[in-house]
């Protein structure tokens, strides 16, 4: 039960099931949408099965296999490119979090008419590679199921989309692809740089790669993931993205695929190269800094609900940039949990604004009013996600700030007031958009909406009780969580006293650095 069979079928079944419907005659539609929601089912069993399995206290890699697959760019008789799987507490959050958001997603999807059988391949091939990416251990298969998991997202937005669509699929495609290429040059570089004949990650983070390498290929990795996980100045692909995109595409793509970026920072940056991530660091607060506050304050400026929930995971993401750059035990942890709360509550915003859009044809928030009175589902559903977004307590969105917050205080207290505020404008934007939208007189011409169908009810119902559990009662996250964090060698060692001084120079000119920009290299 424990030899990484489960984590193989992890990735398997949605590969296997897109395969099957290959077979399925396209005219079955029923029966397509059967199994497609059947398998997204037994995709959350098993993310969850992997999630409470996890042994917490235990922070070697767990539910290990490997399997041989190509020998012959292996040196020196070593093991060349292997199927490495295993998690850590980093990873095993994000497994559960892409099992209940592809099990609510498939629910949803049971609306979509047009090539439904080709609609439900892509999204499973999609969500193989998002499992793959979180439990693959190999570097070569990392970044096969990286771009698993991106690829079919034109195909899904250009063909099921809306609202310009083919601008924002290809805007997508083409930002993510050419960050794929940094990631791409660091993989050979990294690969050629260790000389060990081996793609395995757990041996690569083992070995010590010469500090200037470090400092070279970390931003490689860095800009090339953080494009994915909306790192700002690289964003702009992503309100397009979230807008163009059908429902379901839309919660994959806020709720998990986002989450890749930024795992990929803290898998092949921080965990790779730690005095390469500790010396860049706070350029990567910086610019975290400005995506929360500049997110908050481009949502707050938008008309269209999808486009507000867009700039949100901008400003939301910049969060877990900022919980990264801490190199704090604290920070890091509130950034993981960041990824699975934001995930979870994004994935219920655009849950419900398909409901709505279905019906009204319209998501201008001033065009609505009153809908408390016709949608009372709705509203409390959309409700919820908005008090976790702007950190209710009680809500999951509270918990992962709240560690966010402590960790950036701890050692830089200026970026952290600046994260308050792009909170406290977060909460300015989601009450406003509450009161005009859904309170006040009723608009005539809604009058004859109906609330949400079953199956929107009860995805939305299984993205409320992940919002609401990790709100009450975080500590089976936080407990896992550490484990994986306190293993990073990022957080257990800081940087040489040469990177120290040098990041001295760089980022703080002569001498001590100002009080605002305190990184990590301040001795523990």
């Amino acid at each position: 039960m424990r030899d990484g069979y489960w984590l193989l079928a992890s990735w398997v079944v949605p590969l296997a099931t897109a395969g099957i419907l290959v077979l399925v005659p396209s005219r079955e539609g029923k029966m397509i949408r059967g199994i497609a929601t059947l398998s997204s089912l037994v995709q959350f069993l098993i993310s969850a099965w992997i999630f409470f399995a996890y042994q917490i206290g235990n922070q070697e890699i767990q539910f290990e296999r490997r399997w041989s697959w190509v020998e012959n760019v292996a040196f020196l008789g070593k093991d060349g490119i292997t199927l490495h799987l295993g998690v850590d507490g980093i990873a095993v959050p994000m497994v559960l979090l892409t099992g209940i958001v592809i099990l609510a997603g498939s629910l949803v999807t049971w609306k979509v008419q047009h090539r439904t059988k080709d609609f439900y391949i892509l999204l499973m091939t999609l969500t193989s590679g998002v499992f793959g990416t979180f439990v693959a251990l190999d570097l070569f298969f990392f970044f096969w199921f990286y771009e698993l998991a991106v690829i079919p997202m034109y195909l899904l937005i250009v063909v099921w989309g809306s609202t310009n669509k083919e601008y924002g699929a290809m805007k997508l495609t083409v930002m993510l692809v050419a960050a794929s290429i940094l990631i791409f040059i660091g993989i050979f570089a990294t690969f050629t740089e260790a000389g060990i004949g081996t793609f395995d990650l757990p041996r690569l983070w083992d070995h010590s790669f010469d500090e200037d390498f470090q400092k070279i290929v970390f931003p490689m990795f860095t800009i090339g993931c953080g494009v994915l996980a909306g790192l700002w100045p690289f964003h702009t692909w992503s309100p397009d993205g979230h807008v163009a995109a059908p429902t379901a595409v839309s919660m994959l793509h806020a709720g998990v695929l986002m989450k890749l970026g930024a795992f990929g920072i803290i898998r092949l940056g921080i965990q790779m190269f730690p005095e390469g991530a500790a010396f860049w660091m706070p350029g990567l607060l910086v610019l975290g800094t400005i995506a929360c506050i500049y997110g908050a304050f481009s949502a707050m400026a938008q008309r269209d609900l999808k486009f507000m929930i867009g700039y949100s995971s901008v400003s939301h993401m910049g969060y877990v940039m900022m919980g990264l750059a801490t190199l704090n035990v604290v920070g890091l942890n509130g950034a993981v949990l960041q990824m699975f709360a934001h995930g979870v509550m994004t994935a219920l915003f655009f849950c419900m604004v398909g409901a709505i859009y279905d019906q009204a044809h319209t998501r201008v928030i001033p065009g609505f009013g009153g809908l408390a009175r016709v949608m009372p589902i709705f509203v409390i559903f959309f409700t919820i996600a908005g008090l976790s977004s702007l950190g209710l307590p009680g809500l999951a969105g509270f918990v992962a700030e709240f560690n966010i917050f402590v960790g950036v205080f701890e050692d830089y207290p200026w970026f952290g007031a600046i994260g308050v505020l792009a909170a406290a404008i977060t909460a300015a934007y989601i009450l406003r958009m509450v009161g005009t939208a859904f309170f006040g007189e009723l608009n005539p011409r809604w009058s004859g909406l109906h609330d949400v169908q079953k199956t929107e009810f009860v995805a939305g119902g299984i993205l409320v009780l992940a919002i609401l559990w990790m709100g009450i009662y975080p500590k089976p996250f936080v407990d896992r969580i550490r484990d994986g964090v306190e293993a990073l060698p990022g957080v257990q060692t800081r940087l040489s006293e040469t990177a120290r001084e040098q990041s001295r120079v760089i980022w703080g000119g002569e001498g001590e650095p100002p009080a605002w920009l305190q990184p990590a290299w301040r001795t523990p």
